[in-house]
């Protein structure tokens, strides 16, 4: 995770250089409540648990009314997997409902996205609603699979609340999406016989958050 987190940083210090000659750019904390979601297979399912996501971001504004971020959040949580239907395990069968990683089910994600956000209203209001989307990757952490990274995306609806300070505050709801390549499918084709398609399994979690924020232009 190291790599990752140095990246990040790169990236973090590459705007700063580049924004403190143009517009405005912030410096945004982030934490929220991420509820949880099931995943479906062809013989379990997985439940990413619901938990407190954190994280950092710096936006800048390209124009008064829309901006560019790059942040990074995690979200710590329990992966259990489950079995859906009777597995016959060499004659000792595990009946559907077992969970499969007992006491081994702990991980986290982390997300590394570019946001597109925009701000409706006038820079001179007090609360600003904002519409925002993001894509980047998911960096996948399980004890027992180790790390994966996947495609991301994420969108996201709120109210910026700016004081006469350089603080603001974000409140906003977000939906957050993975994706990973999990087997194939196997379909009969008349003039090529079987084939074989890449079966792809995601998850959604809706989340509440805030986020404080510090504009270094004020």
């Amino acid at each position: 995770m190291k790599k990752y987190h140095l990246l990040v940083a790169f990236f973090f210090f590459s705007l700063v250089l580049s924004a403190q000659g143009s517009q405005s750019f912030l410096l945004n904390l982030y934490g929220g409540y991420t509820f949880s979601d099931r995943v479906d297979f062809d013989s379990s399912y997985a439940k990413v648990e619901d938990g407190f996501e954190y994280g950092i971001g710096l936006e800048y504004f390209i124009m008064d009314n829309a901006s560019i971020e790059l942040k990074y959040n995690r979200l710590d949580t329990h992966m259990p997997l489950y079995t859906s239907v009777l597995l016959p395990n060499n004659g000792n069968p595990i009946p559907a409902g077992t969970q499969l990683n007992s006491g081994d089910d702990k991980g986290a994600i982390n997300y590394i996205l570019a946001d597109y956000t925009y701000y409706f209203g006038s820079s001179s209001q007090k609360a600003l609603p904002f519409l925002g989307a993001g894509l980047g990757v998911s960096i996948l952490e399980t004890p027992r699979s180790g790390n994966g990274t996947y495609f991301a995306w994420e969108i996201k609806a709120g109210v910026k609340v700016k004081t006469d300070s350089p603080l603001s505050i974000n409140l906003h709801a977000y939906l957050q999406s993975m994706s990973a390549a999990v087997g194939y499918d196997y379909y009969w084709d008349y003039y090529w016989g079987p084939v074989a398609v890449t079966d792809y399994a995601s998850t959604f979690q809706f989340g509440l958050g805030a986020s404080l924020s510090y504009d270094f232009s004020k």
